[in-house]
């Protein structure tokens, strides 16, 4: 494929370059352009989801995606999980401005920022080489990193900054050198090289670097035993980058995940299957039993996130198409949960402006702010996987994924598991609506947490379920085109 062509397949990373690099220079030299810039990034990214979606609905797969000599595929896979990523951040774009002007924290370089994560996250998850993976997850991490500490003045984003900063570059040490070990007993960083060299009896070495270029990752997605970072950067960030934080990169990392192991290490199924069946159980467990004595709500949402990375990565262990097609449509759903919780959070203030984030401070809600209340105890239900709401969908295809690839004692073990999580849901829902009312939660809301809070209810209510036909037959092409590649 010729250069001209490689440029084509890249048009919504091209636009998302050159829109972060504008808008640079307008936060550079306009004065109190915070939501002027915050506008255009919304819009770019727009545009760049737009321009993505084609490739979605043709289902494209196959050599015609690939660009730059195969280091590069803009199919439907990642096409599906772009789009996925671009409206979760066009979401926490609408509701980060009205946080940051309460603490006067507000700068254009909020968006440019988010814009340029976003930008790696998109290379994230076309990348059909380990250099190409290593480029899109730096310059995503490298803008987290800087989101994570946004507000200079509080001690508690700093000490997140500083801690994913020490943390990330930990992982990205373990990462690399997992690469180099591939690269050594392989001969090649193409993920289509290392999967015909990956053939036959796996050596020692090759061996190391899958487990270390896994074990990497699992850093990103949070999944136990490279959890730890979680809760403290997720409780000490501003609640907009927690909520970004849970979102988008989630579905990037995820899904390049799933990349790697099914297509550059699709030759030995049998010798990740087991690390990623760890993985899950774990992070299902460990996720729900650390939730249950949280007492701030944003400590006990970030494990919330890493029991559900456990729920997806059954799909993973699936190793099968039906089962990366699952873990697409857990991924869609969990991130309108997500989104509605953090959302739902950030509307908890006093008359005073002061964000409130524990889960003392939301006793009776459902007297004082009863479709506030309304609201979260659905994202929380739907968090649970409890009929009917759009939550218990996802967990369903999950399962059957995995009984159908004769994982049942994975599915049963997980199914039971699930239910630990449902209790400190549940114990939220609780909190609201049968504890004596604290009454503390004063603050108007902003007409975007309303849009956002509403849209994300009405998509994990009952009503998702008109959805399953489409997103399901999305989720299919997606994984259709990821085992293309493989």
């Amino acid at each position: 494929m010729d250069f001209k062509a490689s440029l084509a397949l890249i048009a919504p990373e091209i636009l998302l370059s050159l829109s972060s690099l504008a808008l640079l220079l307008v936060a550079a030299w306009g004065r109190n352009s915070s939501r002027l810039v915050s506008i255009l990034a919304a819009v770019a990214l727009g545009g760049a989801a737009f321009v993505a979606a084609p490739a979605l609905c043709a289902g494209a797969m196959g050599p015609d995606t690939m660009a730059f000599g195969g280091q590069f595929a803009a199919d439907a896979f990642a096409s599906f999980s772009t789009i996925l990523i671009y409206v979760a951040a066009i979401a926490c774009l609408m509701v980060a401005p009205t946080f940051f002007d309460r603490n006067g924290a507000m700068r254009p370089e909020y968006p440019v920022l988010v814009l340029l994560a976003t930008l790696g996250m998109g290379i994230m998850v076309s990348a059909t080489d380990f250099i190409t993976l290593y480029i899109g997850l730096e310059l995503n991490s490298l803008a987290a990193y800087v989101l994570a500490s946004f507000m200079r003045a509080d001690d508690r984003s700093a000490e997140a900054g500083l801690k994913y900063f020490v943390l990330g570059a930990l992982a990205s040490g373990i990462l690399l050198y997992g690469i180099s070990l591939v690269y050594g007993f392989t001969g090649t960083t193409s993920f289509e090289g290392a999967r015909a060299a990956l053939t036959g009896e796996l050596s020692m070495g090759a061996l190391f670097g899958l487990i270390f270029v896994l074990a990497g990752l699992a850093f990103k997605i949070s999944a136990v035993p490279f959890h730890m970072w979680t809760p403290d950067v997720y409780e000490g960030a501003p609640t907009p980058v927690t909520t970004f934080f849970s979102t988008a990169p989630k579905v990037a990392a995820i899904a390049l995940t799933a990349r790697v192991a099914l297509d550059a290490f699709g030759a030995q199924v049998d010798a990740w299957r087991q690390i990623v069946i760890f993985a899950a159980l774990a992070s299902i467990i460990l996720g729900a039993l650390g939730a249950i004595g949280q007492g701030n709500l944003k400590r006990l949402l970030a494990y919330s996130s890493i029991n559900n990375v456990g729920f997806i990565l059954i799909g993973l262990a699936a190793a099968t198409a039906s089962g990366a097609s699952a873990m697409l449509v857990y991924l869609a759903i969990y991130v309108a949960m997500s989104l509605g919780s953090f959302v739902a959070v950030l509307m908890l203030r006093t008359a005073e402006g002061e964000q409130l984030e524990g889960v003392a401070d939301i006793a009776g809600l459902s007297r004082t702010r009863p479709l506030l209340a309304l609201c979260l105890a659905a994202m929380m239900f739907s968090l649970a996987g409890i009929p009917p709401l759009f939550g218990f969908w996802g967990k369903f295809v999950v399962f059957q994924a995995a009984v159908q690839a004769d994982l049942v004692a994975l599915a049963a073990i997980g199914i039971a598991a699930s239910v630990i999580g449902a209790f400190y849901y549940i114990k939220i829902v609780k909190v609201m609506y049968f504890d004596e009312p604290v009454d503390v939660v004063k603050g108007g809301s902003d007409w975007a947490h309303w849009l956002i809070l509403g849209a994300t209810t009405l998509f994990v209510s009952p009503l998702g379920y008109l959805l399953t036909g489409p997103l399901g037959e999305l989720a299919d092409r997606a994984a259709a085109a990821l085992f293309f590649v493989a």
